[in-house]
């Protein structure tokens, strides 16, 4: 099984090449990494290119530039990593034993989802930043998620191509489109919440304060489950 790792990226010159050097291990063992530029208008396409097997343009928006990865990708498992998202040394590895625990080909299997296969999941998370309250924040999510079966990007979600194609990729949206996903592929089962952990940035907490962000995202969140536009919540969250 072919692990592609998709890597939607934003200006994010001053991080690409920390986010990408930790996945120039796994490029020797099979596994292809796809940079998916939506514009920047700095350096981050030209810093990723040796860094990654394809580096690619899109439209501007997570979800166009992750489905944009996905139709170029030539894996049998899709894994979508933000920029500013660091996983751990043993991703590949566990994505692999969570979807495929009968694969031979796959190093060391974990037993711990015998008898319930997964065509798809997603990481624990930590949140890095001086905050304490980021401790906090980060298990909320993870206890969230493997309660009601939704993830959010910052949790690196992979599935199979086969789930990623049967819910019609990313639902093409300026917010939300992690939430969106997950109830698509909540259909098709639920998800493997791996306890790995991926290591995200906590610039966006910072930048508008912690409380008024937690605020913001429950708010938005609540509201998105109710029925409102992506587009209205994006005008919100900007």
């Amino acid at each position: 099984m072919k692990l592609s790792i998709i890597v939607p990226a934003l200006n994010e010159a001053g991080g690409i090449e920390a986010a990408l050097r930790p996945m120039q291990a796994w490029r020797g063992t099979g596994c292809e990494v796809i940079v998916v530029d939506g514009g920047s208008s700095d350096a981050t396409a030209a810093l990723a290119q040796p860094l990654a097997d394809r580096v690619i343009s899109a439209a501007r928006g997570r979800a166009r530039q992750m489905n944009a990865g996905a139709a170029v990708a030539t894996g049998s498992v899709l894994w979508f990593v933000h920029a500013d998202t660091l996983p751990p040394e043993a991703a590949p590895t566990a994505i692999l034993a969570a979807l495929a625990l009968s694969d031979p080909l796959v190093p060391t299997v974990s037993r711990r989802h015998a008898g319930s296969k997964k065509c798809w999941g997603r990481f624990d998370v930590a949140i890095t930043g001086a905050s304490l309250m980021f401790g906090v924040i980060g298990w909320c999510m993870n206890r969230r998620s493997r309660l009601t079966g939704i993830a959010t990007g910052d949790q690196a979600l992979f599935m199979t191509r086969a789930a990623f194609d049967a819910a019609g990729g990313f639902p093409d949206q300026p917010l939300m489109e992690d939430i969106g996903m997950s109830q698509r592929l909540k259909r098709l089962g639920r998800p493997a919440c791996l306890t790995h952990k991926v290591t995200t940035s906590g610039r966006r907490w910072e930048r508008r304060g912690v409380w008024r962000t937690i605020w913001l995202m429950w708010r938005l969140r609540l509201a998105y489950f109710f029925g409102a536009s992506p587009e209205y919540l994006a005008a919100r969250y900007r």
